[in-house]
């Protein structure tokens, strides 16, 4: 999932990595609905959204493969 702040000074992106496609759409869809829920003022400064950019990967050791095995 990556995450943008662009007004920010320093950190204007984020990313984490997630064992499948749907764990990082749960994960987007809540960030995405907490930032929604905050108040205008917190908004006016500080833009956010979060997005799930697929990919294939090779085995990432102790990141737990999406079929659970």
């Amino acid at each position: 999932m990556l995450i943008s702040m662009p007004s920010q000074p320093s950190v204007k992106y984020t990313a984490y990595i997630y064992p499948s496609e749907e764990a990082c759409v749960v994960a987007r869809d809540g960030y995405n609905l907490a930032y929604a829920a905050k108040d205008p003022h917190y908004k006016s400064r500080i833009k956010s959204k979060a997005f799930c950019i697929p990919f294939e990967s090779f085995p990432i050791a102790g990141l737990q493969a999406p079929t659970g095995a």
